[in-house]
C-alpha cells in the first residue's frame, strides 16, 4: 500500500484548521515578519507546521496551566499527537513513522512547543528512543517496538544519566551480566524523563571493561522482575512529565532486547544526544517565541501614563534585542538541523553549538518575557512564567553547557578546521611550504 505523507490527509487537515496558527503579520516587510517562524521552508512544511501550531493551539496551550500545577502526564492529548504522526516523527515508514528529516522535526516541536514546553520536550525523548531503536535495532526489534511507539500505544523513556555520572556518560556504572540468553542488570538511573510512567526504557548499562566500549543498549520493558522506580521528583518545571529513578535490581532481560552489537551503546547514545540536543533546543525556540507574541501582544494593550507600552522607546529596543536572539537561534539550529540529516563532518560540533545557544538564548528571551510584563508576569495565570520555567531545564540536560563533551565537539572542530586551513596554504605555497608544514603548525595558537 502506497504510504500517504499524514499531513496531506486532507480530513486530518480539515479537524485542525481554524485554531491558533503561526500568526500571520501584516504585508510590512522588515523586523516584524522576520520572527515569522515559516520563513524559509518549502510548502510541505509550511502545511505540516500549521498542523502543529493548530494542534498546540487547541489541544495544548488551553491545558499547559492544569497540566503544571496538578503535575499530569497528558497520555491522551499525546496520543492524539501520535495520530498526526508526532510520535515517530524521524522513524521509518515501514514501521509506522513519518519518515521526516532533522529539519522537519525541528519545525514541528518549535510549533508544538508553544503549546506546552514541557509535554512537547517528553515527545521529543520519546521519538528520539524511537528513532534510536529503528536506527541501530534489527529487523525484528524495529516491527516489534517501533509500531506501538509511534502510535504512543507505549511511552519510551532513555535510561543513560546516573546518580553519579551525567554528562560523563562513559563512566556509568550500571551493569548487565550476560547469563545464559538473559542478561541480568543491577544499578539505577537518576532524572529520567517519563520513569514509571513509559513502557519502553532504552538502557545505556555495563556490559564490558571500563570506557566508553564497554557499554551496551538494552531495551527493558515495564513490568520486568526486578525493575522498579523511585519517588516522584518535584520540579521547578517540566511538571507535565514525571521524573524519576530508574532502579534495577537483579533485572533479568532477554539478550534479544539488546540494540546493537556489544560494545556499541555508547556510539549509540551519542548517537542519539546528537538529535536530542536539536530536539530540545527546537522546544526552547518554541517557548522564546510564544513569549515573544505574548509580550509583543502585552505592550499594544498595556497603558501606562496614558500611552500604551508599545510606544516607549526603550521597551521597544528590549523586544528588539529579543526579536534578533530569537531568529539567530532559529537559524543556528535549523542549520545543525540540516547538517546532521546530510551527516556532514561538522555535524556534531554545530548541534553542540545550536543546543548551547539557543538554550541559553531562548531562556534570555523567556526571562525578558516576565520582565516586560511587570508584576503579571510573576503570576501563575500568566504564561510566560510557565514558559521560563519549563525552558530552564533545557541548559542542564541533553550536557550542560559547560560540560567538557560540548566543549570538546565545538574545540575539535575548530583544530581540525585550523589544521586543514594550514594544510591548504602549504599546498599552495608548493614543495616547500609542505615540508615546512610541521613548523608552521607549531606556531598556530590554537589554546
Amino acid at each position: 500500500m502506497l504510504w500517504v505523507p499524514w499531513w496531506r490527509v486532507g480530513a486530518r487537515l480539515r479537524g485542525l484548521r481554524g485554531g491558533l496558527q503561526a500568526p500571520a503579520e501584516s504585508g510590512r516587510r522588515g523586523v516584524v515578519s522576520c520572527i515569522d517562524p515559516s520563513t524559509g521552508l518549502n510548502e510541505e512544511q509550511k502545511e505540516f507546521q500549521k498542523v502543529a501550531f493548530n494542534f498546540a493551539a487547541r489541544e495544548m496551550a488551553p491545558n499547559m496551566a492544569e497540566w503544571d500545577q496538578k503535575e499530569l502526564f497528558p497520555v491522551d492529548v499525546m496520543r492524539k499527537a501520535a495520530q498526526l504522526g508526532f510520535g515517530g516523527i524521524y522513524v521509518r515508514t515501514d514501521v509506522g513513522g513519518s519518515g521526516l528529516s532533522r529539519l522537519d522535526t525541528s519545525v514541528i516541536f518549535e510549533a508544538l512547543a508553544t503549546g506546552c514546553t514541557s509535554t512537547t520536550a517528553y515527545i521529543s525523548i520519546h521519538n528520539m528512543c524511537a528513532w534510536m531503536i529503528d536506527t541501530f535495532g534489527s529487523e525484528e526489534q524495529r516491527h516489534r517496538f517501533c509500531p506501538p511507539l509511534c502510535t504512543m500505544e507505549k511511552f519510551a523513556s532513555y535510561c543513560l544519566t546516573e546518580p553519579g555520572s551525567g554528562s560523563d556518560a562513559a563512566s556509568l556504572l550500571t551493569s548487565a551480566k550476560r547469563r545464559g540468553d538473559h542478561y541480568v542488570l543491577s544499578g539505577s538511573k537518576a532524572f529520567i524523563s517519563g520513569g514509571g510512567e513509559a513502557d519502553i526504557y532504552v538502557v545505556m548499562c555495563r556490559t564490558g571493561g571500563p570506557g566508553p566500549k564497554g557499554i551496551s543498549c538494552i531495551v527493558v520493558e515495564k513490568g520486568t522482575p526486578g525493575l522498579s522506580f523511585g519517588k516522584k521528583e518535584r520540579k521547578v518545571g517540566w511538571n507535565s512529565q514525571p521524573t524519576r529513578a530508574v532502579i534495577f535490581e537483579d533485572c533479568a532481560v532477554p539478550v534479544a532486547n539488546r540494540i546493537g552489537d556489544e560494545g556499541q551503546g555508547f556510539l549509540i547514545a551519542m548517537r542519539g544526544l546528537n538529535g536530542g540536543r536539536i530536539n530540545v533546543a527546537s522546544c526552547s525556540l518554541g517557548a522564546a517565541y510564544a513569549s515573544v507574541i505574548l509580550t509583543r501582544d502585552h505592550l499594544k494593550v498595556r497603558k501606562q501614563f496614558g500611552e500604551p507600552l508599545a510606544s516607549n522607546q526603550y521597551l521597544q529596543f528590549k523586544l528588539a534585542d529579543m526579536v534578533a536572539r530569537l531568529v539567530a537561534s532559529r537559524l543556528m539550529i535549523r542549520n545543525a538541523a540540516v547538517a546532521l540529516q546530510e551527516e556532514r563532518e561538522d555535524a556534531v560540533a554545530l548541534c553542540s553549538m545550536a543546543k548551547l545557544f539557543a538554550t541559553d538564548e531562548c531562556f534570555a528571551i523567556c526571562n525578558q518575557a516576565l520582565q516586560m510584563h511587570g508584576g503579571y508576569g510573576y503570576l501563575k495565570d500568566c504564561a510566560v512564567q510557565q514558559y521560563m520555567r519549563d525552558s530552564r531545564v533545557h541548559q542542564i540536560l541533553e550536557e550542560t553547557a559547560q560540560t567538557k563533551i560540548t566543549s570538546d565537539n565545538i574545540r575539535e572542530s575548530i583544530l581540525k578546521t585550523a589544521a586543514a586551513a594550514v594544510l591548504h596554504c602549504c599546498k599552495i605555497l608548493g614543495p616547500q611550504g609542505s615540508q615546512d608544514f610541521s613548523t608552521v603548525t607549531s606556531r598556530v595558537d590554537v589554546s
